[in-house]
């Protein structure tokens, strides 16, 4: 046994209760640090595949430990298991596994040799072959059962076949094929669906390892009114299991919804006030809030008050009174919560705040933008010139921003004199060209055959009385 001395000397550390935690049969030793514990080795726990384990006896005073690897009595001949537990936790795990006290105990032979492992390891590669043949050898015979695992005993003179089936399976011819074709001896073991789901192992929809995979042993049977106590849908799909079967999570916390249920008033009572009749329509039992609704069919007029204000409201309903509001108190703290009641379900229902703040932050953006491109420029002769404008945005935001066209066709504008000198980069008319105001007010130009820009020729002609 390993010793670890604390810093300060007051004591002392044992890992001897430690243990490899692959298994979910292994017991944590909280004895292992007493003294005398490791000198009582009178019974010692053994684990073998697939979730079995037994109580041996070691007659022979063998030193043993956790991890060791062992050869212990079977029937017949011998089996090969691993040591999990010593000391004097054993007659306490015994006791707990209901074990009379006038059970046969088998014993344990030795510690493994060399010839004993390569039996073993011989025994363990015919199984899934073993498991396969045996499927269809069922198949044939038409036994309506499932061969799920199939063991062998350490010295491969036995195997157990373990089956699930819905009904009862009558399997004396199925064995007499199964010793003829394998030479062995043959058990069979009726396994659950609950079983075989632990021995295969999996993720569940929690992502976690399956519970029956890695500490459940015992089994309890759960309804679908652990469903209902909890406000859960009865959604065949989501209540279900890896196994088929109602998950094994729906029972633990039924018991603190029970409890806090109590605190509630019940579903058939209505609450009257001056204007309306509220029914029940849900309820959040944890937190202690129930949600009315005018209809009984749907959502209408909802309301959400907590426990102690609808008994209130019961109570002045019994006296003959009638409030004015339902929620008086609750009201104000409830108004920030979602309306939706599908909005849980909602893939991208944390992308609704977030792409709304991006959105205001482009628009924030490119309005500072517009506003320092639209500063003044002064020019060099004292007169003042907009800065030129940026190419306008294409997308949906730019054509909202665009400024808009005047409608109909505006008035012709006078053509300019030149100026003796261009101000800025502004472009001027040449002299000679009469440009045409078109619908929009800009004044357009083509280029004749010599290259030179020639007004364009007007085809609105204005009839004159």
């Amino acid at each position: 046994m390993d010793d670890f001395k604390l810093k300060n000397g007051s004591g002392r550390l044992c890992c001897g209760g430690c243990g490899r935690q692959n298994n979910k049969l292994n017991t944590y030793d909280w004895l292992a640090d007493i003294p005398g514990n490791a000198e009582e080795q009178d019974m010692v726990e053994v684990q073998f595949k697939n979730t079995r384990k037994g109580y041996y006896k070691n007659s022979n005073g063998l030193h043993l430990e956790k991890g060791d690897i062992v050869a212990v009595e079977a029937s017949p001949g011998h089996d090969i298991g691993t040591v999990t537990l010593t000391g004097r936790l054993v007659p306490l795990q015994m006791r707990k596994a209901n074990l009379k006290p006038d059970a046969e105990i088998r014993r344990i032979y030795r510690k493994v040799k060399p010839v004993d492992m390569e039996k073993y390891e011989e025994a363990k590669s015919r199984e899934h072959d073993t498991m396969i043949r045996s499927r269809k050898i069922a198949e044939s015979l038409g036994l309506q059962m499932k061969i799920g695992d199939v063991e062998y005993q350490g010295d491969g003179n036995k195997a157990i076949f373990y089956y699930i089936a819905d009904e009862r399976v009558d399997f004396r011819q199925l064995i007499k094929v199964l010793a003829e074709t394998f030479r062995v001896r043959i058990e069979m073991k009726q396994i659950g669906a609950r079983q075989e789901a632990g021995r295969i192992g999996g993720i569940g929809p929690c992502g976690r390892e399956l519970c029956c995979a890695t500490w459940m042993t015992n089994f309890v049977s759960v309804s679908t009114s652990a469903a209902r106590f909890q406000d859960i849908s009865l959604n065949p799909q989501k209540l279900a299991g890896q196994c088929a079967k109602l998950k094994c999570c729906l029972n633990y916390e039924v018991d603190a919804y029970v409890e806090c249920q109590k605190r509630l008033p019940s579903k058939e009572i209505t609450l009257e006030t001056l204007d309306n009749m509220y029914y029940y329509f849900k309820a959040d039992i944890l937190k202690g809030t129930i949600t009315y609704s005018t209809d009984k069919s749907f959502l209408a007029n909802e309301v959400t008050i907590s426990a102690r204000r609808a008994f209130e409201v019961l109570n002045m309903n019994k006296r003959g009174e009638k409030p004015e509001k339902l929620d008086d108190e609750f009201s104000g703290r409830e108004s920030q919560r979602s309306k939706d009641l599908l909005e849980q379900e909602s893939l991208t229902r944390f992308d609704k705040t977030k792409g709304g703040k991006n959105r205001k932050n482009k628009q924030k953006g490119q309005a500072s933008q517009n506003n320092a491109s639209a500063a003044p420029v002064e020019a060099g002769n004292g007169q003042t010139l907009d800065a030129p404008k940026e190419k306008e945005n294409k997308g949906p935001q730019g054509r909202n921003n665009r400024p808009q066209r005047p409608k109909g066709n505006p008035a012709p504008v006078a053509p300019q004199a030149p100026m003796a000198e261009n101000v800025g980069n502004a472009p001027q008319a040449k002299a000679g060209q009469e440009p045409r105001p078109n619908r929009n007010g800009r004044r357009n130009f083509r280029r004749n055959n010599e290259g030179n820009k020639r007004p364009e020729r007007n085809t609105n002609t204005d009839v004159q009385a």
